[in-house]
């Protein structure tokens, strides 16, 4: 399967300016210091000139529509609500899911793929202030309105702001690797990408490490993964009752706790599959899977591969540098 290699965000009146910059910094900067690829990237407008933004001030656009024809991943940021979707936006939306480009839609943005007829049929989400509206305007649509971001069949749709550094994570995860999407959040200073199924809201988004919350518990199931762990023995770690556990651990993660400790086994496994010749059943050992047969199901669940297909799409690339 080709990767991706060029780059477009669509700007017309209304562009919310903080969910471009997300795709800005997602896919525009040069990290070839860090051995990741440089990827040929654009924004463009329906016609070259100035867009006005969602907050007042214009943006100088120099690339019309044209230059999305060439786009690999196509990505409409959020746009202010009641803005009218250029048509020209929306035929070019077609155009690059017909020859098999990504789309992928920032918050709001998902109306415009919803407009084009992308979410007919297709699992999708949005803000969660806009879930309702949008299951109403495209009810062929099936939006799943507490989600972080959802992938169906090359349309990629996200929810609020930070969702789109999530789901621009994910991608880079499903295309270059597990190691390249690390290496991209820590150049961001942001958490290795959250699973698309965690919760919108949440109580404590980002747990404060100290004795009151789940910050030294998570810590630690992350360095012993390979350790049969059960909610019952983390609660005791953790001072509360199993029912008190498992209620704060989904206002902190917004998963439980078997889904958030899969999904770190699963991660781990990349990595091993990615940086070690070991063996399939060694590394289904060595992250507290037990067995090749339980990695191969969670691997096939979240990422569609078997690990022998996940080692050979992924250890074909030069590792990344560090640094």
């Amino acid at each position: 399967m080709a990767r991706i290699r060029n780059v477009v965000a669509l700007a017309y009146d209304g562009v919310a300016p903080f969910e471009l910059g997300v795709v800005c910094e997602s896919w525009g900067i040069d990290r070839s210091d860090m051995g990741l690829p440089v990827f040929d990237f654009a924004v463009c407008a329906p016609e070259p000139g100035l867009v006005r933004t969602s907050v007042g001030f214009d943006l100088s656009v120099h690339h019309g529509l044209d230059r999305a024809a060439e786009a690999d991943l196509l990505v409409v940021p959020a746009v202010k609500r009641g803005e009218e979707t250029p048509p020209g936006v929306l035929q070019t939306l077609r155009d690059a899911h017909d020859r098999g480009a990504w789309v992928m839609s920032v918050c709001s943005g998902a109306f415009a793929l919803g407009e084009a007829g992308l979410l007919d049929g297709r699992r999708c989400t949005t803000h969660w202030m806009h879930t309702d509206e949008l299951a109403r305007r495209f009810p062929l649509a099936h939006v799943e309105p507490e989600v972080l971001y959802v992938d169906d069949d090359r349309v990629l749709t996200s929810a609020g702001t930070a969702a789109g550094l999530d789901a621009s994570l994910y991608l880079w995860r499903a295309e270059f690797g597990a190691a390249a999407a690390s290496l991209v959040a820590r150049r961001m200073v942001v958490p290795p990408q959250r699973e698309g199924g965690q919760a919108q809201f949440i109580a404590r988004p980002v747990p404060e490490c100290d004795v009151e919350t789940l910050g030294p518990v998570l810590t630690w199931i992350v360095e012993h993964l390979e350790e049969e762990m059960s909610v019952e023995q983390l609660a005791a770690r953790s001072a509360m009752s199993p029912r008190t556990f498992a209620r704060r651990f989904r206002a902190e993660t917004g998963t439980t706790p078997h889904a958030w400790i899969t999904a770190q086994r699963v991660h781990r496994a990349e990595q091993l599959l990615e940086e070690t010749d070991r063996t399939v059943d060694r590394i289904a050992s060595d992250v507290g899977f037990g067995n090749a047969a339980t990695l191969r199901h969670h691997l096939a669940r979240i990422r569609g591969l078997s690990p022998q297909q996940y080692r050979h799409r992924f250890r074909r690339a030069p590792a990344p540098a560090a640094g």
